[in-house]
Formats: C-alpha cells, structure tokens, sequence
C-alpha cells in the first residue's frame, strides 16, 4: 500500500488500486453496520490499519450517517483514538504483532511449549514463544 499510495499521482493504475481497495473496506464496514445493526466502535489494525493514515480517512469518509467522524490530526499522528470527540462512534488504531501471532499459531500446532519470557523490543510487550526453539520475537 505504501508504494501504491507513492506512485498514485502520476499512475493511474495505482491510484485506481487504492480506491478499490477502500472502496471494498467501506463496503465490509456497511455491511457488518447492517448485519449488526449498527457500530459500537470501529478499529483499525495490521499493516495498513496502523501506517496508512490516507487510507484510513478515505474508508471513513463518507460514513458520518454511521456515527463516524474523523479527527485529521489524531489520524495523521495515529492516535489510539482518531475520532473526534462529538463522533457517535470510537474509531481506533490498535497496534498488532502479526509475526507473533503466527509464531504462536505454528507452536500450538506442533505442540511446543511456550514461554513468556521474551519481550517485543518495538512495543515493550511480553511475548510467548516456544522455549529453547530458537524464536527471539524480533524482526
């Protein structure tokens, strides 16, 4: 996403690529408002969620009749909390380890011990990674 957004101003293939995508994300967050029958909050994570900032004002725009209102400096610094105060609903942007997780997916299936003496040098987080495979947690 990060190169798509880079090169959009003068590539229109890629331009087109980022307005299909959060066009398709708007879309899933109207679709599960439907099927819920509204929205208790609305989060953003993973790669995309966390750093893209743009993408996440273009998936919001458009979606205040759904109780979401943006605020562009808590989104531009990717506050935990990027909606504004009046919105009706939270929009947030919670940090993931998606390597962890797949880490600790792997290890229950093969059945390896886990310990939880590791710790994420990015976030400070105390991690559970298998004792004595090897895994250190970080990149």
């Amino acid at each position: 996403m990060h190169d798509l957004l880079q090169r959009e101003a003068e590539d229109v293939r890629a331009a087109e690529a980022v307005a299909l995508f959060c066009y398709q994300v708007k879309k899933w967050i109207g679709a599960f408002a439907a099927a819920l029958g509204g929205l208790d909050t609305l989060v953003f994570a993973g790669g995309i969620g966390e750093n893209a900032p743009l993408v996440r004002a273009r998936v919001c725009g458009g979606l205040a009749f759904l109780g979401i209102e943006l605020n562009e400096t808590r989104n531009a610094d990717s506050a935990s909390v990027i909606s504004t105060d009046a919105s009706r609903v939270p929009v947030r942007v919670i940090r993931t380890d998606e390597e962890l997780m797949i880490a600790r997916s792997v290890c229950h299936l093969l059945g390896l011990e886990v310990s939880s003496d590791k710790t994420d040098s990015r976030h400070g987080d105390e991690k559970q990674l298998p004792a004595g495979s090897g895994f250190s947690g970080r990149p």
